[in-house]
C-alpha cells in the first residue's frame, strides 16, 4: 500500500501554489489525472524524496520514507523507488548499458558487483535492448530510449514505481503499443506503479483507480475497475464510444468531468 498525506508550499517571487493532498491504495496501478500545473509532479517528486514537504506522510508497504512529525526523511536511495522522469533523464556520454547500471554504483564503489552485473544483463535482454548495449542514447528511438529508463529504474530493485508523463515524449503513433508494453513489464517485475498524466487513455488503458488533482488537491478518487468514483453519486451511464464498455463509459465520463 502507499499512504500520502503532505502539505507544500512553493512560492518565486509574488506567485505561491499550495500542494494539500492525501490518498491511499493498495492497486497495482493507480493514477494521479489532471491538468498541467495541478500538483501531480511536485506530489511524485515528494514521494520519491526529491523535493521536502512542509509536513505530513509518506508511508509504502508498511515502511515510513517521510513523516514530519516523527522527524523521519530517508534519502531517495534508501526510498527504494524507481522513478522514470517525463524526458527519461538519460545520461547522453553513457552507453546503454552504463545508464541501466548507473544506480548500482557509487562514489565508494565505483566498480559493478558480479550480481549487478548479471541483473542488468537479464534487463536488457528483457526489455530486448542486448543488442543495443554499447549504444549511445541519440542512436536510440523514443521507444528504446523509455526501456531504457524502465531497465534502470528497475535496476535498483524498487517496491514501486514512479512514472511522470511516461508517454508524453512519444509520438502519437507509438502511444498505444507502448502502454501495453509498459502493462505487461509492470506485471512481468511484480511492481506497483503510480503514474502522473494528463491524458484520459492513459488513465483508461493502465489504472485501476485513479486520483483526479485540481488545484493542489485531489478532488475525486475513481475505480476504474467498477466505473464509480467515491465522492460523487453514481451517475447514468453516458452512450459508449463503439469499442467500449458502458464502465469503460462511465469511466471517461467521471475523469472528463
Amino acid at each position: 500500500m502507499i499512504d500520502v498525506d503532505l502539505q507544500l508550499r512553493v512560492a518565486e517571487g509574488n506567485r505561491r501554489f499550495d500542494l494539500a493532498v492525501r490518498f491511499a491504495t493498495e492497486a497495482p496501478f493507480a493514477a494521479l489525472y489532471g491538468p498541467s500545473g495541478a500538483g501531480k509532479s511536485l506530489t511524485l517528486q515528494a514521494i520519491a524524496g526529491l523535493l521536502r514537504p512542509d509536513r505530513g506522510h509518506v508511508r509504502l508497504d508498511g515502511r515510513t520514507l517521510y513523516d514530519s512529525v516523527a522527524g523521519i526523511d530517508l534519502a531517495p536511495p534508501a526510498r527504494r523507488i524507481g522513478y522514470l522522469f517525463q524526458d527519461y533523464a538519460l545520461f547522453p556520454h553513457l552507453s546503454v548499458f552504463d545508464n541501466v547500471a548507473f544506480g548500482l554504483t557509487s562514489a565508494l564503489r565505483p566498480r559493478l558487483p558480479a550480481a549487478g552485473r548479471a541483473r542488468v544483463e537479464d534487463l536488457l535482454a528483457g526489455f530486448g535492448l542486448a543488442d543495443m548495449a554499447a549504444s549511445r542514447p541519440r542512436h536510440l528511438s523514443g521507444g528504446q530510449r523509455q526501456r531504457v529508463a524502465l531497465a534502470r529504474a528497475l535496476a535498483c530493485e524498487p517496491q514501486v514505481l514512479l512514472l511522470d508523463e511516461p508517454f508524453a515524449a512519444l509520438n502519437p503513433m507509438l502511444r498505444r503499443d507502448l502502454r501495453r508494453e509498459l502493462a505487461e513489464v509492470r506485471r512481468r517485475w511484480g511492481i506497483p506503479a503510480l503514474m502522473i498524466t494528463h491524458d484520459v487513455e492513459d488513465v483508461l488503458e493502465l489504472a485501476e483507480v485513479a486520483f483526479v488533482f485540481d488545484g493542489g488537491q485531489v478532488v475525486r478518487e475513481i475505480d476504474l475497475r467498477a466505473g464509480e468514483s467515491r465522492d460523487l453519486a453514481v451517475r447514468s451511464l453516458v452512450p459508449p464510444e463503439p469499442d467500449e464498455s458502458p464502465v469503460r463509459a462511465r469511466v471517461r465520463k467521471l475523469l472528463t468531468g
